[in-house]
């Protein structure tokens, strides 16, 4: 299974929200990026054109994609994923037509935070444990 970021390359106001009110909240945060985190099942170009052509996840205009080495989240990242899928669809159970959004925390340095800070963001801010669940 392939995971996707899908990312804003214009300014992201809810990315800066979060981090003026986490740093309100006593977490050491600068900067804070968010991304739609997708998972398919094909490999390779093939993929990219599939999602580049797709206009229902991407618009050349406001969005950049890059395809993770790996299906889990990078460092200072947490990927937060619905309990329940968001459609109903049998491809789900294989993984394809998952998304989680993806939130990368940095601190002062352009460092990216440390395993407990994020834990800390996410029990205050980030995840609702009623319907969401956090993937770090």
């Amino acid at each position: 299974m392939r995971a996707v970021a899908i990312s804003l390359k214009i300014p992201d106001n809810t990315a800066f929200t979060a981090a003026v009110a986490l740093r309100r909240l006593g977490i050491g945060v600068e900067r804070v990026e968010r991304s739609e985190i997708w998972f398919f099942e094909e490999e390779g170009s093939a993929l990219i054109e599939r999602i580049t052509a797709d206009e229902t996840i991407f618009n050349p205009n406001k969005h950049c994609v890059t395809l993770l080495d790996e299906a889990v989240p990078r460092s200072g990242e947490v990927w937060i994923e619905p309990l329940e899928p968001r459609h109903p669809d049998p491809s789900t159970s294989s993984g394809e037509g998952r998304r989680a959004t993806a939130w990368r925390l940095f601190g002062p340095n352009e460092a990216t935070l440390d395993r407990e800070s994020l834990g800390a963001a996410v029990e205050r801010l980030l995840c609702n444990p009623a319907i969401e669940r956090a993937v770090y």
